[in-house]
């Protein structure tokens, strides 16, 4: 009786452990299940609702938006989700970091003597500063990374000057009378609080005519530079660089002549035909420039796309190429697509574009956004240009001060002559699209659209830390919805009518 009962008990204890053996089995089976029902799925509202796969983000991609209706105005959007897998049916966009052009300056304006002057001495300095973080921080701001500078007047200054001026029957070949002048009232402040919010700025310096004294009619106005001048003239420009480094003002960049074809204007100019600007680049600016340890870079042309031939000509000069980094465009005449006849050429040789001004002629906010995008921001870019700089980067409500120039050309931003209030442009907002989200040493690289996504403009880069961006622009009046691939990485996005957006991701 005692072993029968030991055998029960025994049987009863292993069918016991068994029991609890298969309900841990059972037990874990159902948690495992709910557990991939609930990662895989959605909850259901409506016992008929379809079961919708939840995909989990990996990453997220920042917006910037702005509406040719003006709803939105460089406004921060919520972040998309980027995710490993396309949802939907829509047109993609493929961006490939393995295929890069051209690497990225920057983005920018002119800061003329007229901007510079109602910067410092229209706006109260708390305005002053205000104003100028919001221009140039790079967090806090739109971060413009590019400045262009007048050397001497311009049809935008408060009067006709040089660093040299003398009376027109003497010379001055020692330049013993050079000075800054003016500039030390109002660039030269302004620039010194600028660099103090964005340090690494890049800055063109651009003569619109030498002193007076050195040219063939003696006057600012027209005329051509002597050839005994070439020399002087070179070494007017070391003193410029110079003078300006001890102010703690770096020049980056320079160009020989402002619209060297445009010689009629009743503000300073000067005529300089490409056979001339090869000649002063390789006999007095190089080896000036060589002589005195300088790097800023020669660009030569500084002028409408509608000529190349002077660009090309210039570079073929072997002597003259030596010494040219690369070539500079405006745009009030003439095709975007000039700058890619330009590199076709020379490959190797930098393109910039360094003028454009909008004005009181076009005035539809929407219309003067889609134009920037399609031919100064995106059209230069994928036209192998490393920046786009406009005209003026302040003026006030009466488009000036002029001298003798531009009467109705408007600023990227305006100042209120007599409250010093800032009122940002459209200018401005096409700007910011770029010089945001893009950090010096960006590089352009490829991207490819569906066909079906049509009246739409784009343009991919790589910031040096890595972070991608792409930004694009919607002609038409509807909407667009369009994904983005990069690798593994997709995300979608819907793009109003006639509107920018600037996407960043890491």
């Amino acid at each position: 009786m005692l072993k029968k009962d030991v055998a029960l008990a025994a049987t009863s204890f292993f069918l016991f452990l068994n029991d609890q053996f298969f309900m841990k089995i059972i037990k874990t089976i159902l948690v495992v299940s709910l557990s991939v029902l609930m990662l895989g799925c959605k909850g259901k509202d409506d016992p008929d609702d379809p079961i919708v796969p939840v995909v989990p983000d990996i990453g997220k991609a920042k917006v910037w938006l702005t509406r040719g209706d003006k709803a939105k105005l460089f406004s921060q959007e919520a972040d998309l989700s980027i995710r490993t897998t396309l949802s939907g049916e829509w047109p993609v966009i493929t961006v490939d970091t393995s295929i890069s052009f051209q690497e990225i300056d920057g983005y920018g304006a002119a800061l003329t003597g007229s901007s510079a002057y109602l910067l410092n001495r229209v706006m109260t300095p708390a305005q002053r500063q205000s104003a100028l973080k919001q221009l140039f921080h790079p967090t806090e701001g739109i971060g413009i990374s590019f400045l262009r500078l007048t050397m001497g007047a311009s049809d935008f200054s408060l009067s006709d000057y040089t660093y040299n001026d003398i009376p027109v029957d003497q010379t001055d070949f020692q330049l013993e009378n050079f000075s800054l002048g003016k500039d030390l009232d109002d660039v030269v402040p302004v620039l010194k609080e600028i660099l103090a919010i964005n340090p690494d700025i890049f800055i063109m310096g651009t003569p619109w005519s030498p002193p007076a004294w050195m040219k063939t009619n003696k006057s600012l106005k027209g005329g051509k530079l002597r050839p005994d001048c070439y020399a002087v003239y070179a070494s007017y420009f070391v003193r410029y660089i110079q003078a300006m480094k001890a102010q703690g003002i770096n020049i980056t960049h320079i160009t020989p002549q402002n619209e060297p074809l445009y010689y009629t204007a009743n503000y300073p100019c000067m005529e300089m035909q490409a056979d001339e600007q090869a000649t002063f680049i390789k006999t007095g600016l190089g080896p000036k420039f060589a002589e005195a340890n300088i790097t800023t870079k020669i660009i030569s042309y500084d002028h409408n796309w509608d000529n190349t031939e002077y660009a090309i000509s210039v570079l073929n000069d072997a002597d003259a190429r030596q010494y040219t980094a690369g070539s500079g465009f405006h745009a009030y005449a003439g095709s975007v697509s000039a700058m890619t006849t330009v590199h076709q050429a020379h490959p190797d040789k930098e393109l910039h574009f360094t003028e454009i001004s909008g004005g009181a002629w076009a005035t539809d906010f929407a219309d003067n956004l889609i134009w920037n995008m399609q031919n100064i921001f995106i059209g230069t870019a994928v036209n192998w240009s490393r920046s786009a700089l406009l005209w003026n980067l302040a003026l006030n409500q009466n488009y000036g001060p002029t001298n003798n120039g531009c009467s109705n050309c408007r600023g990227v931003v305006t100042i209120d002559n007599s409250s010093g209030q800032l009122t940002l442009n459209e200018e401005y907002y096409a700007i910011a699209h770029f010089s945001k989200v893009l950090s010096p040493g960006a590089k352009r690289i490829s991207h490819l659209y569906a066909q079906a996504l049509t009246k739409i403009d784009a343009v991919a880069f790589m910031n040096p830390d890595n972070s991608k961006v792409l930004i694009v622009t919607n002609y038409d009046e509807n909407y667009k919805t369009f994904s983005v691939k990069q690798g593994k990485k997709v995300f979608s996005y819907t793009l109003p009518g006639r509107s920018v957006v600037s996407l960043k991701w890491e």
